[in-house]
């Protein structure tokens, strides 16, 4: 995998000119993969994510001195690369789009999976976006410090802590690793633990780890190591000349420095008053370098609060860039340092920008968030639970936004989802004033959190105007007239009935099964109490304006309450489902009456 050692000086200043490789971190949510990051480079950006997964892609620089400290190969070979680049993706579901810019940028991968957990359906997605991308990737077991009756060895070599272990939990290690085998197999890949392996070239790895006690850790780095020296190499991604391209993380305001980008340099060299080309809100934002910043060695960008200064910088790493008018850049677009003709890289920026992959509906709900990325996953997510976008954008939430939330008609969709970023004043101030109120606002910094208060929203309200329309359609019902009830004859009949079928309510119309029309109910009484409806088996004491008894309605007729052709068709679509037995049979009844002399009757 490495070269001997030859201190021979050609090499040495070979090395200036070394990308970084870019290592990914991809894997399901609460897997381990940022507690992985954080014990290589003792941080702990996992306590600093909201909710404690990772919203967005991060950058970490560990140089090659610090890996062959940790993985016990300083001195012992020479490798070419400087040291690796790890970008944490998102690991929840609905960062699809987000980890497949990971997986396009990225030279290898770590695949994280919790040994105790097995493959989750976000594992297998990963390992989708490895393979389309081609990209060569390790997997990281992560956990096995839970495996019950681990004895912990911390930052110990994963042979060494197997040694310390009893048979039943090394008996329980080799179940849970070939499990993963297995999976990987049915996915079409040959998988094997690392100290097994004699090809790494037919054989992906699977190194057994722990991100909190550091257990297997400095074999993970090895054999990182090992597949950067030798994918580089033969792929010859080695050259860091030429002109810059990155992909801006976040845009920051920072003290003294004013608006400035936090960047993945992925490709070329980015120094100090070069001319760069960014994607902005409504346009390509042309500026200059005023300042490069970059973190400290194993520090994450997205948390660093003390920076390097720098004249320039070469792939790959994360760096901060200061230059005038950088206000209306868009976190997620390419920067691009100007050289040749700028015509062309204008267009290359305004293709990627308006590339964004978000399915647009006439009708639909509108999306903000900070990044592109974000925007996207927030959109995919949306289109797993059939729910229509109407405008999607990058950016605080507006007064414009509220007041164009507000002219939509239909309440479900009158919804903003803000995710992690902010409403500025005067969009709150509007939605204080009454005609706002119908206007919905969710705000997270966790996309899934975000999804889950909305749909939790939008299942109760749909609940409630559809308890709302219920309420205000004429129910079917039919009843009888009994013998030796009726207490006044007209003006209007008074008569005691039965209710044999349905839900019977004042106001509604009456109709004979021949079809003829015989009043409206006026009032109905049980005993000395008026009541609004009346249902089957009940007998009850009926008002009814119109006829008379004897003439147009007799002792032992059956009646219908005759429902208004419209809402026929609601109740027969729509409301179908909230219709008990009793009030389907009656409907059936009903329209089968209304149908004998017009069969398209109500639908």
């Amino acid at each position: 995998m490495a070269k001997k050692k030859n201190k021979d000086s050609s090499q040495d200043s070979g090395k200036k000119s070394i990308r970084t490789p870019i290592v990914c971190v991809l894997g399901h949510v609460d897997h381990g993969k940022t507690s992985l990051l954080d014990k290589i480079r003792g941080s702990s950006v996992v306590n600093k994510e909201e909710g404690a997964i990772t919203q967005h892609i991060g950058a970490t620089v560990v140089p090659l001195e610090a890996i062959e400290e940790m993985s016990g190969t300083k001195g012992k070979m020479n490798f070419d690369v400087p040291g690796l680049l790890f970008i944490d993706t998102p690991g929840h579901h609905a960062f699809t789009t987000l980890r497949s810019r990971g997986g396009a940028l990225a030279d290898m991968a770590i695949l994280v999976v919790d040994i105790n957990e097995g493959f989750q359906p976000q594992t297998i997605e990963a390992l989708h976006i490895l393979r389309n991308y081609k990209t060569p990737f390790v997997v990281a077991a992560t956990k096995i410090d839970r495996i019950h009756g681990w004895r912990k060895t911390p930052d110990a070599p994963f042979m060494k802590c197997y040694m310390q272990q009893n048979e039943r939990v090394k008996n329980e290690l080799e179940t849970k690793t070939y499990e993963l085998v297995g999976k990987l197999s049915e996915e079409g890949f040959n998988c094997e633990r690392y100290d097994r392996i004699s090809d790494f070239q037919k054989n992906i790895a699977i190194v057994p780890v722990s991100g909190i006690t550091g257990e297997g850790l400095p074999d993970l780095l090895m054999v990182m190591i090992g597949l950067a020296q030798r994918y580089m190499t033969e792929n010859l991604k080695l050259t860091v000349e030429g002109p810059g391209v990155g992909t801006v993380l976040e845009v920051k305001e920072e003290r003294g420095l004013g608006t400035t980008l936090d960047v993945i340099l992925f490709d070329g060299t980015l120094g100090v008053g070069d001319e760069i080309l960014v994607g902005g809100n409504d346009e390509v934002i042309s500026t200059k370098v005023r300042s490069l910043l970059k973190p400290r060695p194993m520090q994450e960008i997205l948390t660093e609060d003390r920076f390097e200064r720098v004249k320039s910088v070469s792939a790959a790493s994360g760096i901060k860039v200061a230059a005038p008018g950088l206000d209306g850049v868009v976190a997620g677009s390419p920067l691009m340092v100007i050289k040749g003709d700028i015509s062309e890289i204008e267009e290359k920026i305004l293709h990627e920008m308006q590339d964004i992959q978000v399915k647009l509906s006439e009708e639909g709900i509108f999306i903000k968030a900070d990044t592109i990325g974000a925007l996207e996953a927030l959109s995919k997510e949306l289109e797993q639970h059939n729910i229509p976008i109407m405008r999607a954008e990058v950016g605080p939430v507006s007064r414009h936004d509220v007041i164009e939330i507000a002219t939509v008609k239909n309440p479900l969709m009158s919804v903003l989802l803000a995710f992690n970023t902010a409403k500025l004043p005067d969009a709150s101030e509007i939605l204080m004033e009454k005609n706002m109120d119908k206007v919905m606002i969710f705000e997270s910094g966790v996309i899934y959190h975000l999804i889950d208060d909305y749909l939790e929203w939008e299942e109760k309200t749909r609940h409630e105007m559809e308890k709302q329309s219920f309420e205000k359609l004429v129910m079917p019902a039919k009843f009888t007239l009994l013998p030796d009830c009726v207490f006044r004859q007209n003006n209007p009949a008074v008569v005691g009935i039965r209710v044999l079928g349905g839900k019977l309510q004042t106001g509604v119309k009456l109709i004979h099964p021949d079809g003829r029309k015989v009043g409206n109910i006026k009032q109905i009484k049980q005993g000395q109490d008026n009541i609004q409806e009346a249902c089957e088996g009940d007998e009850v004491a009926i008002s009814i304006e119109g006829p008379t008894v004897g003439r147009q309605i007799n002792v032992g007729d059956t009646l219908y309450v005759d429902i208004p052709e419209n809402h026929v068709k609601i109740l027969e679509t729509e409301m179908y489902s909230h219709l008990d037995d009793s009030m389907k049979e009656v409907l059936g009844e009903f329209t089968r009456m209304k149908r004998k002399d017009e069969p398209f009757w109500g639908k």
